[in-house]
């Protein structure tokens, strides 16, 4: 295993190639892979160029913009995804969709974003990214293997790790998930995800309690932060989809839902929150914590290998299954104000060194090394 160690941002020059380099890139547009690409994608220009090949759902008018300002190329799909349900005739459809656009831009690589396209017939070759599988979330939320009807997939997702020319994951956590599950793994990197510090800023705080999560969301554990709402002195606010939302009856007690927010408010709501909290249970990276922490929030987050990686000690970490816990936690930081605040600034440094720009470097040299073998052999 490769170890891509945190790069700070103004340390972090790209590589001068003599003419782009070309990589053909999927993506899905109901994640944070869709954020993950587009910050890595603006970092890699104009050294890369990419062609971005989306699946899922049909692309927002917030995402046709998002494209707009990066100027690439866009081959839009609707195929389901390899973790929806009964996702295999479609998937099967997409991989002879992806390899007609592989003979078209001739890419030099092709970086997936998806477990099983890794098994395809790629004339060049593939890197595979694990963000997160359904195995190790389910493990992590319910302690206990899915259900036997998921073996397909997990037979798939096998064969398109074993047979990609590299893996990434985003921490040491997920890539020994991924080790575990799926492995061994012989040519695999942990890269840490990253982004641009740009639209995230440290305003004048504000008492209140952050969380950008859906209040069902297992894996991000709101329901616990809701429970532990009643009898703090500041209020918690959930931004996220919910049908719920605007059921008075369905709030839970000293819980305030925003909604779903674009990026832009979610910005802005973090740039004024003083606390942000996530006692998520499974993480592999976690983009809205980072967004907090570029955002000046002190971060609460749950007590698991992941984040403890990530953030060390510029978070705390409170138990998954505990409301009372998380309670009394959030109490000391709205009580200690000294202690919140300097929390706040260490979060915001330590949130510096994952920036797109070191991101991106590390994609861009893991993708010379693979062009270069392929080329060699």
């Amino acid at each position: 295993m490769n170890m891509i160690t945190e790069t700070p941002v103004q340390e972090t020059p790209l590589f001068r190639m003599q003419r782009p380099f070309r990589v053909l890139m999927t993506t899905d547009t109901l994640s944070g892979v869709w954020t993950y690409c587009t910050e890595l994608i603006q970092a890699l220009r104009p050294e890369v160029e990419v062609v971005l090949a989306t699946m899922g759902r049909p692309l927002s008018n917030e995402q046709w913009a998002a494209v707009d300002r990066l100027g690439i190329e866009v081959q839009e799909s609707t195929f389901k995804l390899e973790w929806m349900e009964d996702p295999w005739q479609e998937v099967e459809q997409a991989g002879l969709w992806l390899l007609e656009l592989e003979r078209k831009p001739q890419p030099q690589v092709v970086h997936l974003n998806q477990f099983v396209f890794g098994a395809l017939p790629w004339q060049c070759p593939a890197l595979v990214a694990g963000h997160c599988c359904v195995y190790s979330w389910w493990r992590a939320v319910h302690k206990s293997d899915p259900p036997p009807q998921w073996g397909n997939y997990r037979r798939r997702v096998r064969e398109g790790l074993q047979s990609a020319a590299h893996v990434v994951a985003p921490s040491c956590a997920m890539l020994a998930d991924l080790q575990r599950l799926y492995g061994p793994l012989q040519r695999t990197s942990v890269v840490y995800n990253g982004c641009s510090p740009g639209p995230f800023m440290a305003r004048r705080k504000e008492f209140f309690v952050l969380c950008a999560a859906r209040l069902r969301d297992a894996a991000k554990n709101a329901e616990l932060l809701a429970e532990a709402a009643p009898g703090l002195p500041w209020p918690v606010y959930l931004a996220g989809d919910s049908e719920q939302a605007t059921d008075p009856a369905f709030v839970p007690p000293a819980t305030r839902m925003l909604g779903r927010l674009s990026p832009p408010a979610l910005a802005h709501w973090m740039s004024r929150a003083a606390i942000y909290a996530v006692p998520a249970k499974y993480e592999p990276f976690g983009l809205s914590i980072l967004e907090a922490a570029l955002s000046g929030c002190t971060l609460v987050l749950g007590d698991i290998p992941s984040l403890r990686e990530i953030w060390a000690d510029a978070a705390m970490y409170v138990p998954l299954d505990d409301a009372v816990e998380l309670r009394e936690a959030l109490k000391y930081l709205m009580k200690e104000e000294t202690v919140c605040k300097r929390l706040g600034r260490h979060a915001r440094h330590r949130a510096s060194a994952f920036s797109a720009n070191a991101m991106a470097y590390h994609y861009q040299s893991l993708y010379r090394q693979l062009a270069r073998a392929h080329a060699a052999a």
